[in-house]
């Protein structure tokens, strides 16, 4: 009987830290108050217990805290600032300039002169030691002369502005709709983590549930091990049934650990893609049932499902919008262009460094610019056939993902229909074998009743519970993934 009872208190003691741990994932009441983002993170960072949260608390701390979403929040700032820089190429641009040139080596100008034999030159050809016009002494240039000076200054402004460019106003269209991919592209981003986060909460009650059905059986086995226990003792258990017991026991303990197991990471992965620190104290609120009574599918509405709000098809009609408008542009590349051009410079030429006596000479010009194209070797008519192919090849492949969205749409609603039916089935199954159990329990105990029959009568309770409890996590799911793909269910900010 020893060796019994240590045997026994090997599995017993094992359950000690399970019993424990299990206490802090229990959600009997939830918070009446609904606290804001920031008090639920700072209550989660400083508090010893778990703080509980809905679901729609973890959306919104998703909403403020998830990394793609700050990303796609960053990706709209992006490309604002790029719309801004496009339009302005419609204003005039304007550059002031400054420069300074010394001259290492001036250059060397040569000159031939042809004078009138009065003025006693040389002749055509030839050249000359000097000579004297006018009074004027004419200077030696067999050496070549020296032109320029040693310092050079020079300050200007350029301003230009286009008047007529139709690429360029096409390209501005072009850069709007960049904007509202980008918007778009965030909203994708904000319905994936909406979809990710519903799923890890569900995936995390579901767990939850799967532990306290595992725990449940391992309390029932160890008093159905207490029963067998004392029966033996007065000798109406036999020695098999006795050990039968104790294995039961043995056998439950690694399934209370693996659902307790389950029950963590679930929580680490909602806590991943809310965006919150793992080690942060958080639980959920409520329980798989409490969503039952979102179990209903209407069959009759099936075929009205658009698919107008879908992220996706709306990318792609953007997409499409910016092609069409890429064609026209790469047609105006044949339009001729206009712009207008000012600029106005001053520069010095000195050999010295005295600023204030410096002579400084203006130059400025205004004036427009006209450019026809003409030929660019088939360039222009390529690039409008390369814009036209770009056009059909998202044509085709709208076709397809509008295809599989609607195949997605319709494996979405059987998943739902089939969980809805099995959920029925199952929750009279629950009922039914809880009440088989209770039986099997009081008649095993007046010895009506063999362990064997008992343990049967506790399996068919736990697979009934947990196919009740898969059947609404299954369907919960499958509807967050519609949501998903109709574009529905999405929380603003």
């Amino acid at each position: 009987m020893k060796n019994l009872f240590s045997i026994l208190l090997v599995p017993a003691a094992m359950s000690v830290p399970v019993m424990n741990v299990s206490a802090q994932y229990r959600t009997d009441i939830a918070a009446e108050e609904d606290p804001g983002t920031e008090n639920i993170l700072e209550a989660a960072d400083t508090s010893d217990t778990p703080v509980v949260i809905t679901l729609e608390q973890a959306l919104q701390i998703a909403l403020s805290e998830n990394v793609s979403v700050k990303v796609a929040d960053r990706e709209i700032q992006r490309t604002t600032y790029a719309k801004k820089g496009t339009y302005a190429s419609l204003f005039p641009q304007i550059d002031v300039s400054g420069t300074y040139q010394r001259t290492i080596k001036k250059q060397v100008m040569y000159m031939d002169f042809d004078m009138d034999p009065a003025g006693g030159t040389s002749g055509e050809g030839g050249s000359s030691s000097g000579g004297t016009e006018g009074g004027f002494t004419m200077p030696d240039t067999s050496e070549g002369l020296e032109v320029g000076r040693w310092n050079t200054w020079a300050a200007g402004l350029n301003a230009s502005m286009p008047l007529v460019n139709t690429q360029l106003w096409k390209s501005l269209k072009i850069s709007g709709l960049e904007v509202e991919l980008a918007i778009e592209k965030a909203r994708s981003s904000r319905l994936d983590m909406v979809t990710q986060v519903k799923q890890a909460f569900y995936a995390t009650l579901f767990a939850k549930e799967a532990f306290q059905v595992y725990k449940d059986v391992y309390e029932n086995a160890v008093s159905n091990f207490k029963e067998t226990e004392k029966k033996f003792r007065v000798q109406k258990a036999t020695e098999y049934d006795l050990t039968r017991a104790r294995t039961n026991v043995a056998n439950a303990v690694p399934d209370v650990y693996n659902a307790e197991s389950t029950v963590i990471l679930s929580l680490w992965q909602l806590k991943a893609v809310m965006g919150v620190d793992l080690d942060m104290n958080v639980d959920v609120a409520g329980e798989l049932d409490d969503y039952s009574h979102q179990l209903f599918y209407d069959a009759s509405q099936a075929d009205s499902l658009s698919l107008e709000n879908n992220t996706t098809m709306r990318q792609l009609a953007i997409q499409a919008e910016q092609l069409a408008h890429t064609v026209k542009m790469q047609k105006y590349a044949y339009v001729p262009t206009l712009s207008a051009a000012f600029s106005f410079s001053i520069n010095a030429m000195t050999n010295d460094f005295k600023f204030s006596q410096y002579q400084w000479t203006p130059y400025s010009y205004v004036g427009v610019s006209l450019a026809i194209p003409i030929f660019s070797g088939g360039k222009r008519y390529n690039d409008v056939r390369q814009a036209r192919t770009q056009a059909a090849q998202l044509k085709l492949q709208t076709m397809d993902t509008e295809r599989n969205l609607k195949i997605s749409i319709r494996q979405s609603l059987v998943t739902m229909e089939t969980n809805i039916k099995t959920y029925n089935a199952a929750r009279e199954a629950v009922a039914s074998a809880r009440k088989g159990y209770s039986i099997a329990e009081k008649t095993y105990q007046v010895g009506k009743n063999t362990l064997l029959e008992l343990n049967d009568a506790q399996l068919a309770l736990t697979q009934a519970e947990l196919s009740a409890s898969q059947a609404i996590y299954n369907f919960l799911t499958a509807k967050a993934r519609l949501e998903q793909t109709l574009g529905q269910d999405f929380i603003q900010q």
